[in-house]
């Protein structure tokens, strides 16, 4: 899978933020603080989005904890059955692009690169990402968003109907996100490192050519 040099299992590639506003919680993630091998919400517009766009790239990290479930647990069968119906599948280069595409988003989001977003989502979904990013623009608003690293991945579930998959992952990751207004006063959000748990869905058509996995849904967890 791939978009530009990024692995293909990914495509999804691309990925979001419950740190984009407390408000954007309710489609992404929330504080507690992919091509086919792997793959791919912003919360509905609101006032209180803005502009940006202060984004910091993050920084190395270790790479995170992951839970692979076992091939005899439910989500594990679903996983085989996947794996079966499509050779190039596998959940660890699921998870690669998973994480990578959850980093894209983020940043993107956080940026307000509709560019970088629209091949990676939806259209109902990117809709709202645009939206949110629209709010941002007319407040003059700006989003100050560094993701430091992601924790942890895991899944969550996993479904096949047909050719349709959908495979659903709960990313823990350390975030540092606020808006600011254009006085430059925080109106959302903290500049210290929080906690967000977010769970993305990423679907995908086995039968079809696209070999991307796309971001369908994301909630907090």
């Amino acid at each position: 899978m791939g978009v530009g040099n990024f692995p293909v299992d990914l495509v999804l590639l691309g990925m979001i933020a419950a740190f984009l506003v407390l408000r954007l919680r309710s489609v992404l993630g929330k504080r507690t603080g992919f091509e086919r091998e792997g793959a791919p919400t912003p919360r509905p517009a609101a006032a209180g989005l803005g502009r940006i766009i202060d984004v910091k790239p993050e920084p190395a990290a270790d790479r995170p904890s992951r839970v692979i479930p076992e091939r005899t647990s439910p989500i594990g069968a679903t996983l085989a059955q996947i794996q079966a119906m499509d050779g190039s599948f596998s959940p660890t280069r699921f998870l690669d692009g998973a994480e990578h595409a959850f980093r894209l988003i983020v940043l993107a989001f956080a940026k307000g690169d509709r560019s970088a977003l629209r091949p990676l989502l939806p259209g109902s979904l990117m809709e709202v990402f645009d939206n949110a990013i629209t709010e941002r623009e007319a407040a003059q608003h700006t989003q100050h968003t560094t993701l430091h690293s992601i924790r942890s991945t895991a899944f969550e579930a996993a479904t096949l109907e047909g050719q349709r998959a959908d495979i659903a992952v709960r990313f823990v990751s350390d975030q540092v996100s606020y808006t600011n207004d254009s006085a430059g006063q925080t109106l959302i959000g903290t500049e210290a490192l929080t906690e967000i748990t977010d769970v993305w869905t990423f679907e995908r058509e086995l039968g079809s050519r696209d070999p991307s996995w796309r971001l369908a849904a994301a909630h907090s967890a």
